[in-house]
């Protein structure tokens, strides 16, 4: 399979695809109207956003079976169309939304802390303690507004404070230990912080305007890693001088092109980006929340793993799972209890588990000397993590090769619920027995517990 390689990432892409069977050529210059006059002697595309793939893009490229975007999003590619004629769209949430969690958190926590106003001010040789006096996360109400791979990854980081984490979706049941799934009006009444973790669509377009800021109950912190397109940049500015928004971090800004790249070349910026720029309890970062070191790295290596998943069997011998072998071991034992916390020191003081705050994990060595984890876990009465499940349990199982094992079942019959998802401890993915117990599923990586 020819592959066309259309923005310059991690080498580690370039090799492992090569080593798997694939042919890749790279083309970091040629415009999109010469790139389509070559497209159709190819089979796949990577790209991160250097232009749209649009109906002319992909009717030109006749033979395309796959196009992945080494990003978190496919705003840029018309994705419809592309899903009509066949073309199977790829996308790497799962490899930065550490980064974007983190810069989302590292924002709450300079903002609250006046760190950017307190360190231009020392600079300049002043000593103003009392205007810098900060304000503490500890018992506010954080409300995030899309509940994917980049809100579930911010509400994990939140675990350390004693916050509540309230998350609104378009996906039912998404929920899980780390944020309850509420109403939008209900983030509206309770939330002292918003975090966006949406996709640009039609739905999120210019979502936050002076309607959705009005309807928030008290004074609130803003924080958008996500898509500035989604944000009425002015309808903030007017709520950050009428204290309706209290402070707010932009990694993104509705003026950015589509490329994501430089903001600055035009002469005349909008007025309202002038006034951002000149706002104390405003941070801007230039569109780098999942732009790390290490997330260069994951994002290149998921979108290797998905390509060969989905087509590497054609190009090289892959280990498929049989009925054989994909149970590997037992991954977990879930179950709801009254006091998660009461329990898990109940069974350290009497049997000796080695507990903490989620629970026990057991290490043990498969037969070719493997390290090898199963979790023992108790979870609140009111998750929703179990559901669609009504039982008071979950099982987790150990298991080779997810995603195609995924689809085995799925082409077996089997319910599958909601999407594979990937973490730095492995991938996870749930179905259905026929008596409606949710099973976990877990290509594990038990060395990110070592």
């Amino acid at each position: 399979m020819k592959i066309l390689h259309l923005d310059k990432n991690h080498p580690l892409l370039l090799e492992q695809l090569a080593k798997a069977g694939f042919t890749n050529k790279e083309d970091f210059s040629s415009t999109k109207s010469e790139i389509e006059k070559i497209i159709s002697t190819y089979e796949g595309i990577v790209i991160r956003s250097r232009f749209t793939i649009d109906k002319t893009f992909l009717d030109a490229a006749k033979n395309l079976k796959f196009i992945a975007r080494v990003g978190a999003g496919l705003e840029s590619i018309d994705i419809d169309y592309a899903k009509s004629k066949g073309v199977h769209l790829i996308a790497a949430p799962e490899g930065n939304s550490n980064a974007v969690s983190e810069h989302a958190l590292g924002m709450i926590l300079s903002l609250f802390n006046n760190l950017n106003k307190a360190n231009q001010e020392v600079k300049q040789g002043f000593w103003n303690r009392e205007s810098n006096r900060g304000t503490e996360l500890d018992g506010k109400t954080v409300g995030i507004i899309g509940y994917g791979n980049m809100g579930k990854a911010f509400a994990k980081k939140l675990r350390g404070f004693d916050v509540e984490v309230l998350c609104c979706d378009i996906l039912e049941n998404v929920g899980d230990e780390n944020a309850k799934q509420v109403p939008l009006d209900e983030i509206q009444k309770k939330a002292d912080v918003l975090s966006l973790h949406t996709p640009w669509t039609p739905l999120t377009d210019k979502m936050v305007n002076t309607k959705f800021i009005e309807g928030f109950q008290k004074p609130f912190w803003f924080i958008n890693t996500a898509r500035g397109k989604s944000v009425v940049t002015k309808d903030v500015v007017a709520a950050l001088r009428s204290g309706k928004i209290l402070g707010a971090g932009l990694d993104v800004l509705e003026y950015e092109k589509l490329s994501f790249e430089s903001l600055f070349t035009e002469s005349n910026l909008p007025d309202t980006l002038h006034q951002l720029m000149h706002m104390n309890n405003v941070l801007l970062s230039p569109h780098i929340a999942g732009w790390t070191v290490e997330s260069k790295n994951k994002l290149a290596q998921v979108i290797v793993d998905k390509i060969v998943d989905f087509f590497g069997e054609k190009e090289k011998n892959i280990d498929i799972p049989n009925k054989e072998q994909r149970v590997t071991g037992l991954g977990g034992f879930f179950f709801k209890t009254k006091n998660p916390k009461n329990l898990i020191a109940w069974y350290n003081t009497h049997l000796g588990l080695n507990t903490d705050t989620y629970g026990c994990t057991f290490w043990w060595k498969d037969k070719t000397g493997n390290d090898c984890s199963t979790q023992w876990s108790p979870f609140a009465e009111d998750t929703t993590y179990f559901s669609p499940s009504e039982k008071p349990f979950m099982q987790n199982f150990r298991v080779k090769n997810l995603s195609l094992l995924l689809e085995q079942l799925k082409n077996e019959g089997v319910s599958v619920v909601g999407e594979m998802e990937e973490f730095e401890y492995g991938k996870f993915g749930w179905i259905l027995d026929p008596e409606g117990n949710k099973i976990e599923l877990w290509e594990p990586i038990d060395s990110a517990f070592l």
